[in-house]
Formats: C-alpha cells, structure tokens, sequence
C-alpha cells in the first residue's frame, strides 16, 4: 500500500510518523528494546505531547532475529496467529556502545544505530544483509483514520526478489505490488491462492511478515531501492532469516515455520482423474484404468473429483447412489487393481446437504453477528462454512472423513479454502481479517490430521489448492485452474517455483491444463513437465485426460515419462526426505543451486528437479526450446550427449524427448522398476557416474519407503583413478561410468560395454576400482 506522493510527499491527509531520536535501549532475557520518540529531543519538553515508537528485537532461533514496532501496546491483540517455532536454547548475545547496540544470533547480527538518528542494519558473518533507516518504519493514520505500520527495507543494486507465495506475475517480484490476500483467480492474474508473506533475497537472506491478515508488499515500487510492507493497526512483526546460503535461508525459515512432512511414495506415481463437471460412473471409471492397462499405461493414483456426491449436495460426504450404487464394492475392486483412491472435498456445507441442518444446529458453521449461520450462493446454492476454531466441528468433520477412509480412501483433494469471508463471527472469537487467509491452514490441518492418525506417518498427503505460511507441513500442493494453453503452463511453473522459494517442498498441476481441452501438441509437451514435476497428475475440466483421446502417441509419450519417473524414484525420493529435513523444494529455482552464477538469476521456464537433474520444458508448437547450462560438463539423461555449459543452447525435440541434463560429479540413482513409484529402491539400484573430476567426490542416498536411509553410494576420482563404494544392503547393484567405454583396470567388479557406458557389477564386497 502506498502512502507517498512520489519520493518527497507524503498523500493528502495521510499522517506519517518516524522513529528518529533513540532515546533508550535495554536488554531483558535475550530482548533488545529500543525506545524512539518520532522528533529529535533536545530538552524536556521535548518528550510532551510527542509519540514514542517501541521497538523490540529478539531471536527465536539461531540465525534469525525478530523485529517487532509497537505504537499503542494497549490495544487487544486477537488471533490468528502463525505457529512459530522457537528454540528455548537459543542464547543471542547483546553488546551495547555508545553508537550502536548490537544482538547476534548465530552467524546473524542487528545493529541498532543510537546517534545521531535512529538505524537498523543487518549483517550475516560480517556481510551487510539489509537495513532500514530515515523514514522507513512508519506509524501511520490513513486518510479515513485508519491505524497502520509500515516498515521499508533496503533492497541493493542488482538485488531480486522471489517468494511470496506461489504467484504467477513475473518470477522476480521487483517492481510489483503484491497483496498477501488468497483468492480464487485463477493462474493468469495476480491473484493467488497460496499467499505467503515470505520473500526470498538474491542477497542472501529471507523476510518473514509475520501477519495473517492482508500483507501489502510494495517491492522496489513505491520506493525504488526499497521493500515496503505494511499491515493494518498499531504494530508490525517481521523476521530476518539469516544462513549462508539461499537453501541455509530456507532451512532456518521452514525451521520457524514448520518442515514438510514426507508424502507416501505412492503419490509420486501417476494420478488419473475423472475431471470435474464430466459425466461418469463406475463403468466409466473401469473404462479408463482398463484402458490404461490395455496400452501398458502405469497408472497410481485414481481421483474422483466433484460429481462423486450428488449436485447442490457438496459437501454430504455420501456417494451418489444414482452414479455409484455399490461404493464400498467398487473401491475393493479398485484397489485390487493396485491404485490408491483420492475424493474430492471441501469445507463448504450446501443448503441441500443433509449435513447443514445438522451444522447449523450444532454451531458447527461460521455465523454472522446477529448469529445466523453465513450463507451465500457462489460455488454452491446456500452454502454455509464449517468453523475449524470450534474442536467440536473439526471432530464431525473428522468423522466425515473417517468413515470414507475406512471405505477405502486413501487421500482427499482439499479444494477451495480462499473464499472467506471477512464479515463473520468464529467460535473462538478469532479476528476475521486474520482467518481469510489462515483458514485454509486449520481446513488442511485438520484433514492431513485425520489421514495421519489413521493411515499412520508417511503416508497421509493431501491434493490441496489453498494454503498460507506452515502449510508447507500438509503436502501436497497444486497450481489451481490453468488453461489448456502454452502461455498457462508457463505460469504455472512461474508459479511453483515461487512457491518452492517460499518454503514448499511439493507441487504440482493440471497436466495439459484445467480449463478447456488441449490440443494433442500441448497435451504432450505438458505430459514431460508433468511428469518431471514432484507430483503429476492428469486433470481437466469438461473433458477427460486418458491420452487416447488425443492421439495414439500421446499414449506413447505417457508411457514413457511414467517409466522415467518411477526408474528415477531412488533419487527423487532421497529429495523428498531432504525437503522434509531442509525445506528445500524438489522443483528448484535455478538461483537456488547457483546463487553465484547471475544468470540463473532470472530463469523462469527451467528448473533443477533435486540437485542434479536440470529440466527445460518446451512451450511452443515448433518443439523448440532455449535454455541456460551452468558452467560444466553436462549430460543429457535422454540420448547421453554432453554439453559444456557455461551458455545458452537452443534444441529441437520430439515429444518422446526433453532437456533433462545431468549435472556434473553427479551419482545418479536409477530404480530397477519402472512400472510403480513405491518399491524397493535399492534392490539391483543402478548408480550410473557422470563426469566426475579430479578431485571430486559424488554421492547418493537410498532411503526405503519409511524415508530412512538405507544405503549409501560414494564415487571419489584421484587423478586417473575412480573409486565407487556402496554400503549398508547386501542387495545387488551396478554402476555405470558413463561416457566411459573402457578402462586400463578394475578391480572388484566384471565389466560390460554398454550404450551407456562402461557397466559395472561387483564380484563380491562393496568397492570397485576403475584405472582410467
């Protein structure tokens, strides 16, 4: 929100105040309080008639400080609020000088300046990070009276900013003005399902707004060498995340914030569904997955999206006798074919719901203030919303869903969740501005909640569209309704890595596009994003996904990528543990693995899947793609070329084919089973070698379906000599040194020329040398 007429003026009728004059700063129990009267202080008079501005500064965690400004102390603080995860160890050390005051946490240090007017910086190991200073924060009266505070933060030359949540505006966030405020938009506008009010540095740190209700971000746009922010009322709570590196900001934000759980691997498998306002039953349901299994089709995860409950009924948490007479025989049946079941829901109660009568009763749905239940007629006819601050509704809720579990679900799709209304009454007296956008964070909670404490850890996953700050811990998380066209899958990927730099460890989205239906071309270019993506699911709008109705080699191309990603699942599991450990995404920003090459700066239409794969979508009907390769010997996992990065590379493909290269002094895991995502990963593993140099060593993880390792695999090259090790399973494996025919010697393994590459099975033990 602007308050500024330009650089020098301030609006017509707005009231600005400014912390200049430091006129105390004390430390109690590991807080810095700093005292600022808003006008210098040369006598006693001085502090009459004046405002003195507070402000506090702390360290809940290691390498993160806490800035809080407080005007008026004495208003009523009423929740929300974001969970925040403190460290009662954390120790930060305090120094006061005559000019400045310093606390340091870890490798991160804010210096208070006392004199000769107030400052505020902020260093990482001695590194300036940020800083605010002469009117940058502000109390603030609008034209209409209303209370605000504002803070502004310097942003350096050259500097980028990402994050705030998955937004699909440009990537780099300079120059816009961002309101963190979840709505139903769709992904071709600035509005956004996943708000958060978090943004990601390429200077080396992070800000954390830490307020639920609306954020207003002014990124480099009312002040160009400035990140604004500004809340409604008397205080402002922000934190600086400090690390390193950009993956160091990441651990320590989802650290405070919460780290995602670790998704069944299952739910890395194909996803089919029935698409939403089509018309199906159970014989079209058989239709599909036998047509999958007639074209050698692997196929996971079966969904049943909106029409699997009667119309104007949503939600009664009951089949639609009419389409699905026997629900409990046809999810037997289902499930002997091997898939895993998903439904559809949200926390909307229709009217005609028998389940209204009975919330409305009760006190399970949100209320107005002269206590009538909230309705409207948008989505559904008279529809009322569950309250998730009443423990009793969360446990009717619960039971809802419980009873389909027990049918045979395995996960549900949480839809919806933005529409929230901001002229209501909770339960527990929650402030409605706040619960707009964090309602969606207590509907996933308490969905992933009920799958975890039936289905038991690791494997409760959600399909969620909505979510805040901390719904990171409840994955998984898609793009929202995109359209069948090139332009659409662009955004959508924009907008998954700005939620990957925002704490989300998994995503996904509509493969061919939600609205509309694609023609075959975009079909199959958006199959190869989708199934390089954390989670791939087919799902549309008023026509249905299988590849058939498309052409012949759409069936094809799904094969073949399905294949691709369950071959790959030893690898892209290990991800999956590390963003559950770091908070790292497995779809990665490419700034995020190469922070001090400034190109990768500004990609948006590529991005590394975990550390080592590198994936270039192609978004045109030529099949034409240009791309970025860091600098290195690069491998193309497709068809073995190298290519030496360090530039641009334009490159036609087929639809069987993508830019997915293989990173340098990478040791790639590949599965022995290409069929389903959830197997053995190092039973017969095959560890193929790319590029090592001299002097490198490359490793991998293999973790079982627990997502506790299992075994490790280490590959170290000295000069002309390479040695692999694997240890911790007596199971066999291989390795494959690849673009290596031969060697002058091996020990400890029988040799194969392979298309591949010199192929490696060990003869007995855990070590095999290689004399190049």
């Amino acid at each position: 929100m602007k308050f500024t007429d330009g650089y020098w003026q301030i609006r017509e009728g707005v009231n600005m105040q400014f912390p200049v004059d430091v006129r105390d700063v004390v430390e109690k129990n590991g807080k810095v309080t700093a005292y600022c009267a808003t006008k210098p202080i040369q006598i006693k008079g001085d502090t009459l008639n004046g405002t003195l501005l507070t402000a506090e500064i702390s360290s809940p965690i290691p390498d993160v400080i806490r800035v809080r400004w407080i005007h008026h102390a004495g208003k009523k603080q009423v929740g929300p609020d974001f969970e925040i995860i403190e460290n009662a160890e954390t120790k930060p050390v305090f120094e006061n000088g005559e000019e400045f005051a310093t606390l340091q946490s870890g490798g991160l240090q804010a210096r208070i300046r006392k004199s000769p007017s107030w400052g505020l910086e902020f260093f990482q190991n001695g590194r300036r990070l940020t800083g605010t200073a002469n009117k940058g924060a502000a109390c603030i009266k609008d034209t209409d009276g209303t209370p605000y505070f504002r803070e502004m933060l310097d942003l350096g030359v050259g500097e980028q900013v990402y994050g705030l949540g998955e937004r699909f505006t440009p990537f780099i966030k300079n120059g816009q003005v961002v309101d963190s405020w979840n709505e139903d938009g769709g992904t071709s506008s600035e509005q956004a399902y996943k708000n958060v009010p978090f943004y990601l540095s390429s200077g080396g740190y992070g800000v954390f707004v830490n307020h639920p209700e609306r954020v207003s971000f002014e990124i480099g746009s009312e002040v160009v060498s400035k990140v604004g922010f500004s809340v409604p009322g008397e205080h402002l709570e922000y934190f600086i995340v400090g690390g390193n590196t950009l993956k160091d900001v990441l651990d320590n934000y989802t650290k405070l914030t919460g780290k995602p759980a670790l998704p069944p691997a299952w739910s890395f498998g194909l996803w089919l569904t029935t698409s939403f306002t089509t018309d199906y039953d159970e014989a079209t349901v058989n239709s599909f997955i036998e047509g999958m299994a007639e074209r050698n089709l692997p196929l996971h995860v079966f969904h049943f999206d909106c029409f699997w409950m009667k119309e104007y009924e949503w939600c009664n948490f009951e089949w639609d006798a009419d389409m699905f007479p026997d629900p409990e025989g046809m999810l037997r049946r289902l499930k002997e074919r091997g898939l895993r079941i998903c439904v559809w829901i949200n926390s909307y109660i229709a009217q005609k719901s028998p389940l209204f009568q009975e919330g409305m009763e009760n006190g399970y749905l949100v209320r107005t203030k002269d206590g009538s239940v909230w309705q409207w007629d948008k989505w559904q006819a008279g529809m009322g919303l569950v309250d998730f601050t009443n423990p009793d509704a969360v446990k009717w809720f619960k039971g809802h869903l419980k009873r389909l579990m027990d049918m045979g679900v395995d996960c549900f799709k949480t839809d919806f969740g933005e529409r929230i209304p901001t002229d209501v009454v909770y339960f527990d007296g929650s402030d409605p501005m706040k619960m707009h956008n964090y309602y969606t964070q207590l509907y996933n909670k308490a969905v992933f909640e009920v799958l975890e404490e039936n289905r038991g850890k690791n494997e409760a996953m959600l399909f969620a569209r909505s979510a805040t700050a901390g719904g990171q811990q409840y994955p998984v998380h898609w793009g929202g309704d995109c359209s069948a066209n090139y332009d659409s899958m662009a955004e959508s990927l924009r907008g998954g890595l700005s939620l990957g730099l925002s704490g989300f460890g998994f995503w996904s989205h509509d493969i061919s596009g939600f609205e509309r239906t694609a023609p075959p071309d975009i079909y199959k270019r958006w199959v190869a994003f989708g199934m390089l993506s954390s989670h791939s699911r087919l799902h549309g709008n008023e026509s249905y996904r299988v590849p058939w109705l498309f052409d012949e080699e759409s069936v094809d191309v799904l094969r073949y990528f399905t294949e691709l990603k369950s071959s790959l699942m030893p690898y892209l599991f290990n991800h999956a543990v590390e963003a559950t450990e770091k908070g790292l995404p497995m779809m990665r920003a490419m700034v995020l693995e190469f922070p001090e090459d400034p190109t990768t700066h500004y990609l948006d239409r590529q991005y590394m899947l975990g550390e080592n794969l590198l994936v270039a979508p192609i978004f045109n009907t030529e099949g034409t793609v240009k791309y970025y390769v860091p600098a290195g010997k690069w491998t193309s996992l497709i068809d073995g070329k190298t290519i030496e990065g360090g530039k641009w590379v334009e490159e036609h493909h087929g639809y069987s084919s993508i830019p997915l290269l293989v990173r340098p002094n990478t040791l790639l895991a590949i599965g022995s089973n290409n069929q389903k995502p959830d197997y053995d990963y190092a039973d017969n593993v095959t560890l193929h070698l790319f590029e090592l140099e001299d002097g490198a060593t490359a490793a991998a993880v293999i973790h079982d379906l627990n997502g506790k390792p299992q075994a490790t695999a280490t590959a170290v090259r000295t000069g002309s000599t390479i040695e692999i090790s694997y240890e911790g399973t007596g199971k066999p494996w291989q390795a494959v040194l690849r673009g290596i025919e031969q060697a002058t010697s091996v020990e400890g393994a029988d040799t194969e020329k392979t298309p591949e590459g010199m192929k490696l099975t060990p003869q007995s033990g855990s070590k095999i040398i290689v004399k190049l």
